[in-house]
């Protein structure tokens, strides 16, 4: 498979979890329609609330979140990711924050819970965030094996911290995925020139399914999902409402930006 047509669906979540999951099956049905063989949703796809506060939808990779995604795998025949839902831990109050891909047959083929997390305070007008008062990091670095090459996972907060991705590339993955819920403030300086950045340096597709709009009275995401070529062109963006953005991504095209360039094979270090 030389060309894969990829999709980042974007979505403004909120605590309504019905109405998100219906939203999910809308926009996933209009990625397969346009013939999206990987499509990917963003961070919280399925509850959204103010970070640090507690998951009261918090579950198993058997749960309904998962459910949703192999049912919607089965139905489109896609390969789909859930960018993150709330993975319940025994004995413990916090959660993962836990990225799944789904195969086609709806089987979960790899579950990667977020290693770095958000902890940051942004000032009087950006906000402080402090997502390890709910949330346990995760410890292993994630890359699954596709019809279409291997793709590496993280999510959001991972995107500012490149040894992640040269972990991944290491790996020989051809696809990262940065599912994310970036802050507004954040997002407007960083986002795009981070994401371009993984995929330069790590001569890669970039996949960055985000959140968008105002969840609640007191969060609010960027938006602006994109899919960047491994030359760190934007092949395809969103704006700042619930949308899809589709692009061939051409396997072709990677070997040639690595045979160019060969930075890959140059490091020494």
């Amino acid at each position: 498979m030389s060309v894969v047509r990829v999709a980042a669906v974007q979505l403004c979540s909120t605590d309504d979890i019905d109405a998100n999951l219906a939203q999910v099956r809308a926009l996933v049905g209009r990625a397969a329609e346009q013939g999206a063989e990987f499509i990917a949703l963003p961070e919280n796809f399925g509850f959204l609330r103010r970070e640090g506060l507690a998951y009261p939808c918090a579950q198993g990779v058997d749960g309904p979140f998962v459910g949703c995604l192999q049912e919607l795998a089965r139905e489109h025949g896609v390969w789909l990711l859930g960018g993150s839902f709330p993975e319940a831990i025994e004995g413990s109050e916090r959660v993962y924050n836990c990225s799944v891909m789904v195969s086609p047959e709806g089987e979960v083929a790899a579950t990667y819970r977020k290693i770095h997390l958000f902890d940051v305070d942004l000032g009087r007008d950006g906000g402080s965030f402090r997502e390890s008062d709910a949330i346990a990091p995760g410890d292993s670095v994630v890359d699954v094996a596709t019809s279409f090459g291997g793709v590496g996972l993280s999510i959001c907060y991972d995107l500012r911290f490149p040894e992640l991705y040269r972990e991944l590339v290491d790996r020989g993955v051809s696809f990262v995925t940065v599912p994310a819920a970036f802050a507004p403030g954040t997002g407007r300086d960083h986002w795009e020139v981070l994401l371009r950045a993984r995929a330069i340096e790590s001569q890669v597709f970039v996949v960055a399914p985000a959140q968008c709009g105002r969840h609640s009275e007191d969060r609010s995401s960027y938006g602006r999902s994109m899919i960047i070529d491994p030359w760190g062109l934007v092949l395809a963006s969103a704006g700042d409402e619930p949308a899809v953005c589709v692009a061939d991504c051409d396997l072709g095209h990677l070997d040639r930006v690595r045979k160019a360039i060969p930075c890959l094979q140059n490091r020494r270090l």
